[in-house]
């Protein structure tokens, strides 16, 4: 198995500590109520963006995973599905008279569990959407897939409604990793439907797997592992579980002395990481893996992959608009979210037909400390000349605390800082959320609180 160079078990040690992922700058925690529906339209006019994805947020699970903290409603009762389309299709209509001159390159449904929908529900959301939108000749069009309630079938389903690309959650595959999480399902039928999913006419299929769980070992996650190469698929993610049971009352269900120590955890990202990376997948960004044909591979490569709350994408050219209970948007200057209970979110659109709770307006410092970031965190690597260019300062000037603040870095070999550009070291991939922290004008205000996960 190939040695990587981001290993160095005492830098990670050093610092592993507490840090935003980085899906948005300013992240979530600064959106406030104060934002405006005012403002919101100002960001979508003010917009130089011709191009738009959207996200839909399908809240529903037939079942409670133990290790998730995901905005979700969990019941057996799919009529509860056809009221939340109801409101859902009423924010879409008025939405989309906002956006009348934007094409839609990008629609992903996730969740909760957007395959609890049946055909029949499915279809009347993807209906309005095309009557409501103009979707692009060769848009991307994705769904996120509990295995445990669908058919072979489901497949064909999804690919005559337009979808071409979908994620499968399978998070581990041993039966008593499983059974702690509450997750119990068959591998055998995922892997009979990925293949199947592929004679249909997918163009992209990714698993979801995680690391941390209850009971994991080298030995059991390298079974899983291996599956997940077996089934040839185009991506994987890789997450860690943050266990945080104050936060989370499911996750009270898995006993701590369950889960693998620190040192585990650690061996287990190693293992995962060095046996992708040596099987023929790429390693992108912190915690994906693509093969070298996938455009997120070729993206990195080139220096254009964009990170947005979905992740690692290439879509960074569009518009984000956040659909359904608790979806974010990203339009403009601007983020917004909408409201986090459903019973709320219905309210809101019964009254205003709009369910926007919290938000920010993106000032210029926030534009570019966020472009720094996001260039950082996808591409390791910032040219300083270019983002004086774009914005009209003197790096050097603009960020004097910021670059002394690099130096902890530059000792331990991790950047490297020059007059025209920083490169960030193969030894600090694992560590770059740390780094782009130190261009995070809000961090100050949030140490010692635990806001963010571990890094590591």
């Amino acid at each position: 198995m190939q040695a990587l160079p981001f290993f160095d078990q005492a830098l990670l040690s050093k610092y592993n500590t507490s840090g935003p992922r980085y899906t948005s700058y300013p992240t979530a925690v600064e959106f406030s109520g104060d934002f405006s529906e005012s403002e919101y339209q100002s960001a979508i006019i003010d917009s130089t963006n011709d191009k738009l994805s959207l996200y839909i947020h399908i809240p529903f699970c037939h079942s409670l995973c133990y290790y998730c903290g995901c905005n979700k409603v969990v019941t057996r009762h799919r009529d509860k599905a056809d009221i939340y389309l109801d409101f859902l299709i009423k924010e879409i209509e008025a939405k989309a008279l906002l956006f009348k001159q934007r094409k839609i390159e990008q629609v992903h449904l996730g969740g909760g569990t957007p395959s609890f929908l049946d055909q029949k529900q499915l279809k009347r959301l993807v209906d309005s959407l095309r009557a409501n939108f103009e979707f692009a000749e060769h848009i991307e069009q994705s769904i996120e897939i509990d295995p445990r309630e669908i058919e072979l079938t489901y497949a064909e389903q999804l690919f005559q409604l337009g979808f071409n690309r979908m994620s499968i959650g399978v998070q581990d595959t041993d039966s008593k990793v499983q059974e702690a999480i509450n997750r119990e399902q068959s591998t055998k039928f995922v892997e009979m439907f990925i293949a199947h999913a592929k004679k249909v006419g997918f163009k992209s299929i990714n698993i979801d797997l995680i690391y941390g769980l209850p009971h994991q070992t080298i030995e059991t996650f390298a079974k899983t592992i291996d599956k997940a190469i077996e089934m040839d698929v185009d991506r994987v993610s890789l997450f860690s579980y943050a266990h945080l049971p104050s936060r989370f009352a499911a996750q009270r269900k898995i006993k701590d002395e369950w889960l693998p120590n620190a040192q585990s955890k650690f061996e287990l990202m190693r293992f995962a990481i060095e046996t992708f990376t040596s099987r023929g997948y790429e390693f992108i960004g912190m915690d994906h893996f693509a093969k070298p044909s996938d455009e997120l591979a070729i993206a990195q490569r080139e220096g254009k992959l964009h990170r947005n709350f979905q992740g690692y994408t290439t879509k960074g050219e569009c518009d984000l608009l956040g659909l359904g209970v608790s979806s974010i948007s990203s339009i403009g200057k601007s983020y917004s979210q909408n409201y986090k209970s459903i019973k709320d979110y219905y309210q809101a659109i019964e009254n205003n037909n709009t369910a926007t709770e919290v938000g920010i307006s993106l000032s210029s410092d926030d534009l570019i400390r966020g472009h720094v970031i996001k260039a950082l965190m996808c591409n390791l690597h910032l040219d300083k000349e270019s983002v004086e260019a774009k914005f009209n300062i003197n790096f050097a000037r603009y960020f004097e605390e910021e670059l002394q603040g690099l130096t902890p870095f530059i000792d331990d070999e991790l950047v490297q800082d020059n007059i025209t550009e920083i490169i960030i070291s193969p030894k600090a991939r694992l560590l770059i959320r740390n780094i782009c922290m130190t261009f995070d004008a809000y961090m100050k205000k949030h140490i010692n609180q635990q806001r963010f996960s571990r890094v590591i």
